[in-house]
C-alpha cells in the first residue's frame, strides 16, 4: 500500500527551484518529487550493493584492495 511523505519547513527557494522544475517537465509537484525520491532510492541502494561488493572483494584479498580491482568486481557484480 502506498506510504504518505509530508515534508515541513522547506525553505521557499527550495520548493520554487523544485516547482520550476516540475512545471519545466510538464508534471505536477507531487509527481516530480516522487519520481526524483525513486531515483534517489535506486541510487542510494546502489551504494549499498557496491560497499558490500567492495567489503567482499576486501575480504577475498584480505587486505588493501586497488581502485582497477574494486572496479573490475563491481563491473562483474552488476553483470557488465
Amino acid at each position: 500500500m502506498p506510504k504518505v511523505i509530508q515534508i515541513r519547513d522547506v525553505p521557499d527557494e527550495i520548493h520554487a527551484a523544485l516547482a520550476d522544475a516540475a512545471e519545466a517537465q510538464g508534471l505536477p509537484l507531487a509527481r516530480f518529487v516522487l519520481r526524483e525520491l525513486e531515483h534517489l532510492a535506486r541510487r542510494a541502494q546502489w551504494v549499498y550493493d557496491n560497499a558490500a561488493v567492495i567489503r567482499q572483494t576486501q575480504a577475498r584479498v584480505r587486505g588493501d584492495v586497488d581502485r582497477d580491482t574494486i572496479l573490475a568486481a563491481l563491473h562483474e557484480g552488476r553483470g557488465d
